[in-house]
């Protein structure tokens, strides 16, 4: 059996809990995205079309785009994916798995609210537990 994953993720961080073959092959890892929802990027060119928010909203989804890349580099050569987290996060996340060609691989996605790593964590177990 191949190594299944859990996201709990939102714009600030993903928490990937890996499922293994066996009870005890666990792991887990928390990835830091470094965005904040109002973000200020300095640098801001004159000659960019629209409005400064405009200009920040752009920004804010590009620095998005390469976050949600880095948490698919992190699960490549998972057989499925459990997304779960309480905002907007888990479905921008799914769009861009779906954009990536991994859409196959996404088994559920569910709104929660914040949890702790150990409650994800059981979350994750009892989800693949009861699917698999």
């Amino acid at each position: 059996m191949n190594r299944q994953a859990g996201i709990w993720i939102d714009h600030r961080s993903a928490f990937i809990v890996f499922i293994g073959a066996g009870d005890d092959e666990e792991k887990s890892q928390r990835l830091v995205s470094g965005v904040e929802k109002h973000v200020r990027f300095s640098g801001h060119s004159t000659s960019e079309e629209g409005s400064a928010d405009d200009q920040i909203d752009r920004q804010f989804t590009a620095h998005l785009g390469k976050y949600y890349d880095e948490v698919i580099a992190h699960i490549r050569g998972v057989a499925s994916i459990l997304i779960f987290g309480p905002g907007e996060a888990k479905g921008e996340f799914k769009k861009h798995l779906v954009s990536k060609g991994l859409g196959g691989l996404i088994a559920g996605v569910e709104t929660v609210d914040k949890m702790t790593d150990p409650q994800i964590t059981a979350k994750v177990r009892l989800y693949y537990k009861k699917t698999g």
